[in-house]
């Protein structure tokens, strides 16, 4: 699905992706952890094409088999590549439907994108109301996310990248996202940024990845994050 080869990024001349060289597979979850400044988010934002970041001549992305280490930000996006971040901004007139029809124009049938919209809706718990205002406007951390989400999947992202897509939301927000992420994989890798074991609990990751100092410094499977949580970063 994606993959990337001696990967080094670095924002405001400053290094901070060192060498990185790690392929993720296609139906898998993955989750990414590391302490503050570890360059988690730098990977997820280079991986989607952040466009004041630089790479080192030999640093490669590869999306599906294709090189799309120079492709704009919105050239990944319309390959598969989907970031939602940390705290999603709120859009002051207008809808997800209006969003997500304007994206998807000469795609899908505008009256295909609402269908899909609602049924989503109902399944991910969003209130109707939400759906009908300018998108994330007054909506809680959790509703917000929840909200990315359904903005992924009508968009039929392949590559799922959840910054910190734990932060803010309440436990039952949670098990709603977890297990929607759980439920459908198929043809879908999902990357979940967190600093905390709380979402690997109910959505079990195939591989946990640790980030130190812009490496990726261990690889292990959900065990891996449990022992984090219980020993911290300098035990590994």
């Amino acid at each position: 699905m994606i993959g990337l080869k001696n990967l080094s990024v670095s924002v405001s001349n400053k290094e901070i992706i060192k060498g990185v060289n790690y392929s993720f597979e296609k139906n898998k979850v993955y989750a990414l952890m590391g302490p503050n400044g570890s360059g988690k988010s730098t990977l997820a934002y280079a991986i989607a094409g952040h466009p004041s970041y630089s790479y080192s001549k030999k640093s490669k992305i590869f999306f599906e088999k294709s090189e799309i280490s120079k492709l704009l930000p919105d050239k990944r996006a319309k390959k598969g590549i989907f970031l939602s971040f940390q705290n999603p901004l709120s859009l002051n007139g207008v809808t997800v439907f209006q969003l997500l029809r304007l994206a998807l124009s000469g795609i899908k049938e505008p009256l295909a994108v609402k269908k899909q919209i609602d049924v989503l809706a109902d399944k991910l718990h969003i209130k109707k109301e939400l759906i009908s205002r300018s998108l994330n406007e007054g909506a809680s951390g959790g509703e917000k996310k929840k909200l990315e989400l359904l903005q992924a999947i009508v968009l039929d992202a392949k590559f799922i990248i959840f910054d910190e897509i734990d932060t803010g939301v309440d436990i039952d927000a949670l098990k709603i996202i977890a297990e929607y992420m759980s439920k459908n994989r198929k043809n879908k890798t999902y990357l979940l940024i967190t600093h905390y074991n709380r979402i690997l609990k109910y959505v079990k990751p195939d591989k946990v990845l640790v980030m130190s100092s812009g490496k990726i410094v261990k690889v292990g499977d959900y065990k891996l994050a449990e022992e984090i949580e219980k020993n911290g970063y300098k035990s590994l």
